[in-house]
């Protein structure tokens, strides 16, 4: 039986990949950081069937360790510091852990066992100011975020180890996706809940960002499987995995306070505090290399994406969990 460790599982891409692999009849080792409180929400339903160790991409030692004591045959670096508008607050540490940490774990892998097979988690993100549209795995990167940066930095070390060391190491460039599960910080996920709060009367408006602002969205089940197909390759390399579809934010609120019944002019506010410093530009990526190689094809429209989450998040407020405060969400990533 095959082992897959994976950093970042309490995620959202975290608890999705753990779902597939067990699937697929792996044992799967979630490595976690040592805080005081661990957030297993996502993971709830399949907690008894994962291993949970602690580890933490700033430190090395604990990367061999954990390496050591599981001998993992794939591992799915997912962690990273996330969001966008929390790396210009946090700039050094978004480097540390989303740049330097990835060097971190390629560094362990090639000390304990090169044969280990290795992805990382990279972004659309990197291309920021983009040079053409689509976005392919040949176009030129230029960052508009630290949180872009690191990416870039954390996707050319993952290919140069893998040039160098002759290592398995593959990068997933992943453009926006979104599940149910998603975070409140993610305006997809601020939107569904929004919305649900609303339809229930637990609010009145929704503050967003830039509603101009265009993403390819597609559904995490989906790109956590591409995930797997690339490490079952013969070869490693480096996809693009997205819809190749653009939808407004100004039309995800159309989509998803219709599909309750309402219409979305009447409660969506556009905030001048959601903008971000410097906006990316169009982001729509070209999967074909993804199809042609690995075979991977996306299954969730974006309209059952968006009805879903908004299910979710009714069924969520009507069992009576507490409604967050949205406006308080002011580092919401686009």
């Amino acid at each position: 039986m095959p082992t897959a460790l994976i950093t970042g599982i309490t995620g959202q891409d975290g608890s999705y990949l753990a779902e597939k692999l067990l699937q697929e009849g792996y044992d799967v080792v979630g490595m976690v950081r040592r805080t005081s409180v661990i957030n297993l929400d996502r993971l709830q339903h399949i907690e008894d069937r994962i291993t949970l160790v602690q580890g933490d991409l700033l430190d090395e030692v604990s990367l061999i360790s954990v390496l050591r004591e599981f001998e993992p045959t794939e591992i799915y670096n997912l962690a990273a510091m996330s969001f966008v508008p929390t790396s210009w607050q946090q700039p050094v540490l978004t480097g540390e852990a989303t740049a330097l940490g990835v060097t971190r774990m390629l560094d362990a892998i090639r000390m304990t066992n090169k044969a280990i097979r290795f992805y990382q988690a990279s972004s659309s993100e990197m291309f920021g100011k983009v040079v053409e549209v689509p976005q392919r795995e040949s176009t030129p990167f230029h960052p508009r975020s630290p949180y872009g940066v690191a990416k870039v930095y954390g996707h050319w070390i993952t290919v140069n180890y893998r040039e160098s060391y002759d290592m398995h190491a593959n990068s997933g460039i992943l453009f926006n996706h979104g599940s149910p599960r998603r975070g409140l910080e993610f305006v997809e996920r601020k939107i569904s809940l929004g919305v649900a709060a609303i339809k229930l009367g637990q609010a009145q408006e929704l503050r967003l960002g830039n509603l101009e602002a265009r993403r390819d969205i597609g559904f995490a089940g989906d790109y956590v499987r591409a995930m797997w197909q690339m490490l079952q390759q013969d070869e490693p390399g480096d996809y693009v995995i997205a819809t190749g579809e653009t939808h407004s934010i100004r039309e995800i609120c159309e989509t998803a306070f219709a599909h309750v019944g309402l219409d979305y002019q009447d409660y969506v506010v556009s905030d001048p505090r959601f903008y971000r410093p410097a906006e990316v530009d169009l982001l729509v990526g070209d999967a074909s290399r993804a199809r042609e190689t690995i075979g991977w094809e996306p299954q969730m429209t974006f309209l059952q994406l968006m009805q879903a989450m908004v299910d979710a998040d009714l069924q969520k407020l009507e069992s009576g969990v507490k409604m967050p405060n949205l406006v308080e969400f002011t580092t919401v990533r686009y």
